[in-house]
């Protein structure tokens, strides 16, 4: 099952700091949910790990994350992960990442990425799925947001420079993303649609 994803968020924050956190894997991982940073193998190769909690069950995924294309200058980048599920499903993606300025302090990030997923989690759905992925998009970037604002103010009130955020490593068991409540959210954002086209139908019947 195939899962897209394009996204867009603004951050408080000059674009060169910005750019400097998201290439750092130790600094992005802590904004992911259920996710930890395993080995850094190269400049360019991570292995990590992702865990997803649905009701009852837990889904482990292991696997790399690649760098195929960067662009210092241009503040663009690709990559590729696939994963392997402890139970049998597989996962693989890539990911595609814009920066660009908005103003001295601000900036704007553009991030598409496919995934295509196999196993257990599937059961719920590829609605479901989406829906989930874009609340877990959301989750990051307001993490990404979080730190780097921190960063900024802390550099302000002593007039220096912030080159990136210094964090606590992540814990070597990540706290499993717990899906339902995403499940639930989404599917109250659906219903929330849903009512608001009618009563746009209703509306317009008058």
């Amino acid at each position: 099952m195939a899962i897209e994803i394009r996204e867009t968020f603004q951050v408080q924050a000059p674009i060169d700091t910005v750019w400097k956190f998201v290439m750092d894997p130790q600094q992005v991982v802590t904004c992911m949910p259920g996710a930890a940073l395993d080995q850094v193998v190269d400049a360019q190769t991570f292995l990590g790990t992702v865990k997803v909690k649905v009701g009852a069950i837990t889904a482990t995924y292991k696997g790399r994350v690649q760098f195929t294309q960067v662009d210092h200058a241009q503040h663009t980048m690709q990559m590729v992960a696939d994963g392997r599920e402890t139970g049998g499903g597989m996962a693989k993606g890539t990911m595609a990442a814009s920066l660009r300025v908005l103003s001295v302090d601000r900036t704007e990030v553009v991030a598409e990425a496919s995934v295509d997923l196999t196993g257990r989690l599937m059961q719920v759905g590829r609605g479901m799925i989406q829906g989930v992925a874009r609340q877990l998009f959301q989750q990051f970037a307001e993490a990404v947001q979080r730190r780097l604002a921190v960063a900024a103010a802390a550099a302000a009130s002593d007039g220096s420079t912030p080159a990136t955020v210094t964090v606590a490593p992540p814990p070597a068991e990540p706290e499993a993303i717990r899906v339902v409540p995403l499940l639930l959210r989404t599917l109250w954002s659906a219903i929330v649609r849903l009512w608001r086209r009618m009563l746009g139908s209703e509306a317009r019947s008058k």
